[in-house]
């Protein structure tokens, strides 16, 4: 028996889906437990082939592994369709994904709310993806929240979108004068879409514990990353929901004792999408060296990710944050040509050296790194099979990392490709 957490390290972006492609012959299932089509993940196949996921699980790429959709996902059904149709019409067998009952659904008053929100708060927002997350979660904290169960019953389906309406329509009409959304035509328009999805919900809380007990394998795979956990990220400038390890257990329905490893991504840098403080940020040649030689383009929002060294600072607090056993190291070929490295192995605050996250808020904005520099490599190291077979530089430098962040280092990606892998020690 044994479930694994793949949990990003950083500000989400790390490459999650490579991890889940390259564990995907050793599982049974993969599970996408907390956020929306909020985030995306990138898989590139062997024969090149890109895929591009928003909220399906990176497992659905893998024939015979179950994908699910979990209970602390919400789900926009629209987005779902075409995320599905797109898979099939490119011959992915799509069969073997379910839904959770018990996931909530993004509603079309999610979206108009969370983007008048954002534009209205002008230059304090909080950099959204403008997909009605934050305003669907917000629904689920309320109690108000309509579940991927209700369109399997029209009469509760059509009573939840009234009372939620009832209010939201006040709020779009008269705070941010837009138009007031009928609750029958939200009705009938997802009621339509549910006739695409419904016959893959299913209580899959039964089903994943069943199938840990049967010895099974389970991938619990998360979105975003942990410095964007509403409760343990850059507050407020973090996602609605817990992507951390804690919330794999809540949002896919098993106990936390199922848990037998912790798979953190890193990157061999850092980046972050939309608003928020970042010490190692750079604004320089270097900042775009990183942004264009890793492609650092946002795969669900089309955003440029700002880019940065690697912060040692929050992978340890990652570390110790989510229980991290072992971590996946991606992008290193990014760093290839480099004289030197620079890694942030502490911050300044205030005059004061401080070698751990920042209590406060302002302490974190306030924070300047303090570097440590290693030797670059100039190789090229795509095509390295072996730890031995990278420069010896470049060996260091992942040592260095794996000290500094306090969990082993077991994988490094040396290339975009499923096979551009460096396995050191096996995770499954």
């Amino acid at each position: 028996m044994a479930a694994i957490v793949l949990i990003g390290a950083q500000w989400g972006d790390e490459g999650k889906g490579k991890a889940t492609d390259l564990l995907g012959g050793q599982i049974n299932w993969v599970v996408r437990y907390q956020g929306g089509n909020n985030a995306g993940h990138t898989v590139v196949l062997p024969n090149g082939e890109k895929f591009a996921l928003h909220l399906i699980p990176s497992g659905i790429l893998t024939p015979g592994v179950q994908n699910v959709i979990g209970n602390g996902v919400v789900v926009d059904p629209g987005v779902l369709l075409t995320e599905l149709g797109g898979l099939e019409d490119r011959g992915v067998d799509t069969s073997g994904l379910l839904i959770s009952a018990d996931a909530h659904l993004l509603m079309p008053y999610h979206v108009a709310i969370d983007k008048v929100t954002e534009r209205f708060l002008g230059n304090k927002k909080i950099g959204t993806t403008g997909r009605g997350i934050g305003p669907c979660y917000q629904d689920k904290i309320a109690r108000v929240g309509v579940r991927v169960a209700d369109v399997l019953d029209e009469k509760i389906l059509t009573q939840k979108v009234e009372a939620a309406l009832e209010l939201k329509n006040q709020i779009l009409v008269k705070i941010y004068n837009r138009r007031a959304l009928e609750p029958a035509q939200v009705v009938d328009e997802v009621l339509g879409q549910a006739e695409g999805f419904k016959h893959r919900i299913a209580d899959t809380r039964l089903l994943l514990n069943q199938a840990l007990e049967r010895g099974e394998t389970v991938l619990l795979e998360g979105s975003q990353g942990t410095l964007l956990d509403v409760d343990h990220g850059t507050y407020p400038y973090v996602t609605s929901s817990n992507p951390t390890a804690g919330g794999a257990a809540v949002g896919a329905g098993i106990g936390p004792n199922k848990i037998t490893t912790v798979l953190g991504i890193l990157k061999a840098y850092t980046t972050r999408v939309g608003s928020g403080p970042f010490p190692t940020e750079l604004f320089d040649q270097w900042g775009d060296y990183l942004a264009q030689t890793g492609g650092e383009v946002g795969v669900t929002t089309g955003r440029a990710r700002r880019c940065g060294w690697f912060d040692a600072v929050i992978a340890r607090y990652a570390t110790r944050v989510n229980g991290i056993t072992d971590y996946f190291l991606t992008k290193l070929d990014v760093l290839s040509s480099l004289e030197t490295v620079p890694i942030c192995v502490a911050y300044e605050v205030d005059g004061e050296r401080v070698e751990e996250m920042p209590m406060t808020q302002t302490g974190f904005h306030h924070a300047k790194p303090i570097y440590e520099e290693m030797p670059g490599w100039s190789e090229d190291i795509s095509g390295c099979k072996t730890f031995e077979e990278l420069p010896k530089t470049a060996q260091d430098y992942i040592l260095r990392l794996e000290e500094l962040s306090g969990a082993h280092i077991s994988c490094i990606g040396v290339g975009p490709g499923r096979d551009q892998t460096i396995v050191r020690r096996a995770i499954v």
